[in-house]
């Protein structure tokens, strides 16, 4: 059966992301009830991208349980069904529109 590829971005998407540091913020409230919706549905192979050390990654995403979702974890953008990133706009086809997407654009926990 073909599995269709979710690249999950971690900071902001399932930690509580505001700022960088040397250490993974805690894990975001609802984060890992979405992770297991998404993996019991049988359709979708999670792939977590970062652009962390990938070490300190696996270590935290086995200390909040969350390893058991992801199939691999990376830092670069493969091609994927979709991204799931908190510093993503989706183009509609208006360049107009997007530039000024572009122009305006604030990551979800800046607003």
């Amino acid at each position: 059966m073909y599995l269709k590829t979710l690249l999950i971005d971690l900071d902001g998407v399932l930690n509580n992301y505001e700022k960088y540091t040397d250490t993974i913020p805690d894990i975001k409230e609802g984060a890992k009830e979405f992770l297991e919706k998404l993996y019991n549905r049988g359709e979708y192979e999670l792939i977590l991208f970062t652009t962390r050390n990938i070490l300190q990654t696996v270590k935290w995403l086995i200390a909040n349980k969350l390893d058991m979702y992801f199939k691999d974890v990376t830092n670069v953008k493969i091609p994927a069904y979709l991204h799931i990133d908190d510093r993503a706009i989706k183009f509609e086809g208006d360049y107009d529109k997007i530039s000024d997407e572009i122009n305006n654009f604030k990551a979800y926990w800046k607003k």
